[in-house]
């Protein structure tokens, strides 16, 4: 399996992933047990989602339709500044 997304926070793999899946790719999130060892405490990097090889190329056109829609949406609201690029595809 390859990571195709890094999110944010476990529910915005959970949505990625859900995604994937409504367009007939296996995916799988990982991280779901460091969140718990990090508590409340903001944390980088530990959510993936993770495609089989074979479906990768294609997950991430659909990764990159999602990102690009958020990106819209966040540039719209004026909330991105303030925030670092974050890199999502691995």
């Amino acid at each position: 399996m390859k990571i195709v997304y890094r999110a944010n926070d476990i529910i915005e793999a959970h949505i990625v992933a859900g995604m994937l899946r409504a367009n007939d790719i296996d995916s799988h999130v990982g991280g779901h047990y460091l969140q718990g060892a990090v508590g409340d405490l903001a944390m980088d990097g530990f959510a993936n989602v993770l495609v089989n090889e074979d479906d990768y190329e294609a997950a991430v056109n659909i990764v990159r339709d999602y990102d690009n829609s958020v990106a819209t949406q966040s540039d719209e609201a004026d909330t991105v500044a303030d925030e670092p690029y974050k890199p999502w595809l691995a």
